[in-house]
């Protein structure tokens, strides 16, 4: 047994123990360093996998009878790092941030703790860590936080799926015992996430009753359309429940108007008799950008350049009236620089949490002892990671300013990137040119065509469609160059008219997605060169650039 003992932290706290498992991790610091190469966005070269690759790995492995030792495990797990993407400079795919120190030290510390967020006895410093974080963001977004509420989560899908269920409750406060009833419905933009998707299929409402609101120009949802679907689903006997407003999308960092939704809900409301519809603003990734909420843009303190400046003002009077939602969520694995996964679910009236609590009699070995008062039974989760310990080190390590330095160096990159493009390569055209943020959208035609003529619904479908496929044979050669600089892609960065369908027709796009903090405008020349390569790679391979 006192084999098996070692395996485990010490009981007493002693030095030897204490040396072994630091050990352990600073060989795997050690060989994780090796493997860096700041020119790369791979540990080492990337490992080819062959088709059969998985089906492999089920057929080989199964538990080892006796045990094979700390060494040999730490071998497996360094041999497992290689080859795995790494956030360089060179790394500009998808919002996949590095994880910062203060964010990985406090996961190793909810770690070393290992209690159940579910209730304070068994976790106290999570539950701590937590509630002074809800506080911090509610002030942060203009909550009122003698009100608001929160727990942290598993990512935005989380948060959207949370807010949903207390949108039912609020106006359907039996729900939870006697189910959905079979007439409730959803609303977000053509260009929101999936989790929405997911949400209405969980809860028993469908996706069918899931109701895409068109979006405009900007990719932000269309407020006209939006208020005519809300009246078209009250007539025919439907009841609106649940409204996600998009602030800060994943592939365009669209940004919905909360103030003009809210506008149009209360009149709806008004107008039907019906009770409240919650606003839930998915802030998995803009949200962030509320750090600017209190910034000084006339006397600039942190000296930034005045496009810069120009495009955090844009980005800040669009993110102003987030207060007004319901609920919000903030994605710390995202721009809040943590390890995954540490995501914050807000709500404005902390007290509509009641809704979704369970009684005493239901959770009999916790919660309902006078020694405890912290106990989460309205969270869908049962056992619960302290992931908001490695949330309250980020904020305390980072700081407001810290964090506006950092997100305005990712504005910085986009701008720069979007201007050497546009002069260095006249076929790509940025798709989400009225949004800066983070991410930039951008996508290859053939000569003499471009975005500006496209989005106005004058091409044809088959044009779209062939303009869709060159974009996705781009994103295979980028995708195979992903070592040297790993961008990112989708099939659907918005939708688009047509002149001969009345569908709406995705556009495909290949993404720069600024996420690291050692991406600087400086290294842009060699992206811009990779992506001019990939081009010539593909007139090279006989596809058609002339439509």
């Amino acid at each position: 047994m006192q084999q098996i003992q070692q395996l485990f932290p010490s009981e007493d706290g002693n030095l030897e123990q204490r040396k072994e498992i630091l050990n352990y991790i600073e060989k795997i610091f050690t060989s994780l360093d090796e493997l860096k190469d700041p020119e790369k966005s791979t540990l080492g070269p990337m490992q080819e996998r062959s088709a059969n690759f998985y089906k492999e790995l089920i057929e080989n492995y199964e538990v080892p009878v006796k045990a094979t030792g700390m060494d040999n495990v730490v071998n497996d797990l360094i041999d497992l790092m290689k080859g795995h993407p790494y956030h360089t400079r060179k790394f500009v795919t998808n919002v996949l941030p590095m994880a910062s120190i203060p964010g990985i030290i406090g996961l190793l510390t909810t770690t070393l703790l290992n209690g159940n967020n579910l209730w304070d006895v068994y976790g106290p410093a999570a539950a701590e860590s937590e509630v002074k974080v809800i506080g911090m963001m509610s002030k942060l977004v203009g909550y009122d936080f003698t009100q608001s509420w929160g727990y942290t989560t598993w990512g935005g899908q989380g948060a959207v799926f949370s807010g949903l269920r207390l949108a039912i409750a609020k106006q359907f406060p039996h729900a939870k015992e006697e189910g959905v009833p079979r007439n409730l419905y959803c609303f977000a933009s053509e260009n929101a996430h999936y989790s929405l998707l997911k949400s209405a299929e969980a809860v028993g409402i469908g996706s069918n009753n899931l109701i895409r609101v068109k979006a405009t120009s900007d990719h932000s949802m269309d407020l006209k359309d939006l208020a005519n679907k809300l009246e078209e689903v009250i007539h025919k006997g439907g009841i609106p429940v649940y409204i996600v407003a998009t602030t800060g999308a994943t592939d365009s960092f669209a940004i919905d108007d909360v103030k003009a939704i809210k506008d149009i809900t209360t009149k709806v409301e008004a107008k039907f008799d019906l009770k409240p519809i919650h606003i839930h603003a998915d802030s998995a990734l803009g949200g962030f950008y509320s750090f600017f909420k209190s910034y000084d843009f006339i006397t600039n303190p942190l000296k930034f350049e005045d496009n810069v400046v120009a495009s955090l003002q844009s980005i800040n009077e669009r993110m102003q009236h987030i207060s007004l939602a319901d609920s919000l969520c903030f994605d710390f694995q995202k721009l809040g620089q943590t390890p995954y996964l540490t995501s914050l679910f807000l709500v404005k009236e902390g007290k509509h949490f009641g809704l979704l609590d369970l009684e005493d009699f239901d959770t009999p070995y916790v919660g309902n002892r006078g020694y405890g008062s912290y106990h989460t039974g309205y969270t869908l989760e049962c056992s619960r990671m302290g992931s908001s310990i490695a949330i309250y080190a980020a904020l305390t390590a980072f700081g407001v300013e810290g964090y506006q330095q950092i997100l305005a160096n990712y504005v910085r990159v986009n701008l720069a990137f979007r201007d050497k493009i546009q002069k260095q390569l006249p076929n790509v055209s940025v798709v989400n040119d009225s949004n800066i943020g983070p991410v930039t959208a951008f996508r290859l035609y053939p000569e003499g065509l471009n975005w500006s003529q496209e989005k106005t619904g004058t091409f044809t479908l088959e044009q779209v469609q062939a303009i869709n496929n060159l974009n996705q044979s781009l994103f295979e050669i980028l995708g195979h160059n992903r070592e040297n600089v790993f961008f990112g892609d989708t099939t659907k960065v918005c939708t688009i008219p047509v002149i001969d369908s009345e569908n709406m027709i995705p556009v495909a796009a290949a993404k720069l997605f600024a996420i690291s903090p050692y991406t600087e405008v400086q290294h842009l020349d060699e992206m811009v060169a990779s992506i001019s390569n990939a081009i010539q790679t593909l007139e090279e391979s006989n596809v058609e650039l002339v439509y």
